[in-house]
C-alpha cells in the first residue's frame, strides 16, 4: 500500500484551490469573515517585521502591508504564491514557498506573525506552533485565526471518520489555546467571528467557551514566552 504523503497531498489540493480561492479572497478580507481580523491584530500587535504564514494567495499580507507591517507572506501551494506574486509587487512585501511545520527562516527573524485558518492544514499542529515560536523574537506575538464549529469548510475533515485520510486537522478554540500553552506560548486576547444571524444581545453574559461554540471563527493572540 503506498504511504499518504500528507504534505504533497496538501500542496497539490491547495494548489487546485488556488484560482477559487483567488476570486474570493479580496471580498472576505475586506467585508467578509475576515474583515475583523487586521483591525484586532493592530490593537495587539506594533508595527515591523511580520510572517503571514498560509498567506494564500496573498492580499491578506497586502493588505496587512498597507497597514505599515513589513511582510513576508508563506504558503505550501506553488500556485498561491504564483497569484500573490502576480497580484502585488511592493517594496517591503514579499512571498515565497514553505511548510508551516518547516519554516525556511532562522530563528528569531520575525517581530510577530498571523495564522488564519493554516494551522488546520497540518498533519501535526503542535509542530507548526513550536515552527511559528522559533521563527519569533523573544517576546514576538502571533495572531492565530481557527475555524470555528459553525464554520462550514470544517467538512473537510469529515471523511475521517469513515477511517480515510484527510489533510484538514479541524481542531475545537479551547483545544488550540490549551496546546499553545503546552509549547511555550501565552494567550493575550481573542475575539469570535460569527455568521450573520448572531446578535450582540445572543452572545451577551456568555462565558468564553460557549461563546467559541458559535463561532465561525475565533482569533487568539498569543506571545512567546
Amino acid at each position: 500500500m503506498v504511504k499518504f504523503d500528507w504534505h504533497k497531498e496538501a500542496e497539490r489540493q491547495w494548489d487546485d484551490r488556488a484560482g477559487m480561492w483567488s476570486s474570493k479572497s479580496k471580498e472576505m478580507w475586506d467585508e467578509g469573515s475576515r474583515s475583523t481580523i487586521l483591525p484586532f491584530l493592530e490593537n495587539h500587535i506594533p508595527k515591523g517585521k511580520v510572517a503571514d504564514l498560509g498567506c494564500g494567495d496573498g492580499y491578506g499580507s497586502f493588505r496587512l502591508w498597507q497597514e505599515g507591517y513589513e511582510v513576508t507572506g508563506v504558503d505550501l501551494s506553488k500556485d498561491m504564491i504564483d497569484k500573490a506574486n502576480d497580484r502585488v509587487r511592493e517594496q517591503g512585501l514579499t512571498f515565497v514557498q514553505g511548510d508551516l511545520t518547516a519554516l525556511p527562516f532562522e530563528d528569531d527573524s520575525f517581530d510577530s506573525a498571523m495564522a488564519v485558518n493554516s494551522l488546520e492544514w497540518t498533519e501535526i499542529p503542535s509542530q507548526g506552533l513550536n515552527e511559528m515560536k522559533r521563527i519569533l523574537k523573544p517576546g514576538g506575538r502571533l495572531c492565530i485565526a481557527l475555524l470555528g464549529p459553525t464554520a462550514m469548510p470544517r467538512t473537510n475533515s469529515y471523511r475521517r471518520l469513515f477511517g480515510e485520510q484527510v489533510i484538514c486537522n479541524t481542531m475545537m478554540p479551547w483545544e488550540l489555546k490549551k496546546m499553545a500553552e503546552e509549547t511555550g506560548w501565552r494567550s493575550i486576547a481573542g475575539q469570535g467571528v460569527y455568521k450573520r444571524g448572531v446578535e450582540d444581545s445572543l452572545l451577551a453574559g456568555l462565558e468564553e467557551e460557549l461563546k467559541q461554540a458559535l463561532t465561525f471563527m475565533w482569533v487568539f493572540i498569543f506571545e512567546k514566552e
